[in-house]
């Protein structure tokens, strides 16, 4: 099972940098299903590439499993593992360019974040559906697709041609958007997995389908055969999509990361210091962008300082128990019109975002992609653009001071980094010079000597 990666950018070489694999190394790894390798059979400052090697043992893999495995006992021992891209390539993409799909390079991260000429190939494609399903995947991507169909066997012509295509595709993007596009259409195009399809795939669907995925023309079959035409996942997973960016479980959101830091009561002192600040600035009007399940917009309304409030959040359930919380139904007329709950994304401008006092962003920033940061300040600063916004961040470095976090960890599984105190002044200062707001920066919760508090934030008044 073969894939190749090139790119035609000068110099070729930093191709190495991107992929975060040396090319003048073999990468191996071990896998349930057999062996991979990443190696370059090419390296030169005008043509670089990158081949993805998979070695699947077949016998190895039914033996593993037993005598319980379904289907036809044959076919188990005799079929196209080998050799045809499957979800077992989807596998080895994920584990082998973990980092560059998620758009970070500690050398490069000026090329991670630009567009630039690749080419795919790989030679032998399952399509169910032909090579009008094969084009319709990635044409509307911005994909070049050139496919030759291949011969059930070339000795006998007779036989007819075979489901399997030798593809290759070139585009201009980011190289993290072509290995998320790659990771999830190859599968579909298989229209099978090797593996056993949960709840959880629908989460890794969404992730990794954010921000082309909800606008695919095709979207429907692509999640149909992703998670394998299961009926209930198909629709949650649709239903999501539906709100343009993948949604959180509002009921369990932030579970994880609310028990590691129970012990401190780290939440409310965010939230306190949070409304005191509002308080010394003499704000009358907030927005709360991000707002979860309401908890500051409730201690918000208690306090008739704050002539209006909104929290607004990309999750409708996370809205609906806002809603509960705060007892809308039961709320006076004079609350009804000081408090009001959006559904939004903060990544899209929304002019009902504008004219406020202050808006707040409170342990938001680390839930989305790193390409994504720059549409949300944007957004933010630019479109919105409040006179103050307070924004809070886990400080990475406090992390080690967490009994039952393992070295490496981020805080909760939906985090998409976690910024150490001159990551976070760095991208803070940038984005206000840039906007044109002044920042100032504070911790929240016991502030360790050498690694900080926990909670980091920034102040941004506009100049």
């Amino acid at each position: 099972m073969l894939l190749t990666l090139s790119t035609t950018h000068r110099p070729a070489t930093d191709l190495g940098f991107l992929l975060h694999k040396h090319p003048e190394r073999l990468h191996s790894q071990e896998f349930t299903f057999g062996e991979a390798y990443v190696f370059y059979p090419d390296v030169r400052d005008d043509l670089c590439t990158a081949a993805l090697v998979l070695d699947i043992d077949p016998v190895g893999l039914i033996r593993k499993k037993g005598a319980a495995h379904d289907g036809f006992a044959l076919d188990q021992y005799v079929n196209d593992r080998p050799y045809a891209a499957s979800s077992f390539l989807s596998v080895a993409i994920g584990q082998f360019f973990r980092t560059a799909m998620t758009g970070r390079s500690k050398d490069r991260q000026d090329l991670a974040y630009a567009d630039i000429p690749y080419e795919v190939r790989i030679p032998v494609l399952p399509c169910r559906g032909g090579e009008i399903t094969l084009r319709r995947l990635f044409e509307p991507l911005g994909y070049t697709v050139a496919a030759s169909r291949l011969a059930r066997d070339e000795a006998f012509p007779a036989w007819g041609d075979s489901a399997y295509f030798d593809v290759t595709l070139t585009v201009t993007a980011r190289l993290a958007s072509v290995l998320k596009h790659l990771y999830v259409l190859i599968p579909v195009l298989d229209d099978d997995k090797h593996y056993w399809v949960g709840d959880d795939e629908v989460d890794k669907l969404l992730r990794q389908g954010e921000g082309w995925l909800e606008t695919h023309p095709d979207k429907d079959l692509i999640v149909r055969r992703y998670l394998k035409s299961f009926r209930s996942l198909t629709t949650q997973a649709m239903e999501r999509l539906s709100d343009g960016e993948p949604e959180p479980d509002a009921a369990t959101e932030g579970e994880q990361e609310a028990t590691l830091e129970k012990k401190i009561n780290l939440n409310q002192q965010r939230l306190d210091w949070v409304l005191a600040t509002l308080k010394a600035r003499e704000v009358k009007t907030v927005v709360d962008m991000g707002c979860g399940e309401g908890r500051l917009v409730g201690m918000l309304s208690k306090d008739l300082a704050f002539e209006k409030i909104t929290g607004c959040d990309v999750s409708l359930r996370a809205l609906e128990i806002a809603r509960a919380r705060l007892n809308f139904d039961r709320l006076p007329e004079f609350q009804l019109k000081r408090i009001q709950l959006l559904q939004t994304s903060l990544v899209y401008r929304d002019k009902r975002l504008t004219g406020y006092d202050a808006a707040t962003v409170i342990e938001v920033i680390e839930h989305l992609e790193p390409e994504r940061l720059e549409a949300f300040t944007r957004t933010i600063f630019k479109d919105a653009a409040p006179g103050l916004v307070i924004l809070t961040t886990p400080n990475a470095e406090y992390n080690a001071l967490f009994e039952n976090l393992p070295v490496g960890q981020f805080r909760h599984h939906d985090h998409r980094f976690e910024w150490t105190r001159a990551q976070f002044e760095t991208w803070a200062n940038e984005t206000a010079a840039r906007y044109g707001y002044t920042v100032e920066f504070a911790g929240v919760g016991y502030s360790h000597d050498t690694l900080g508090a926990p909670t980091q934030a920034g102040i941004f008044v506009k100049s």
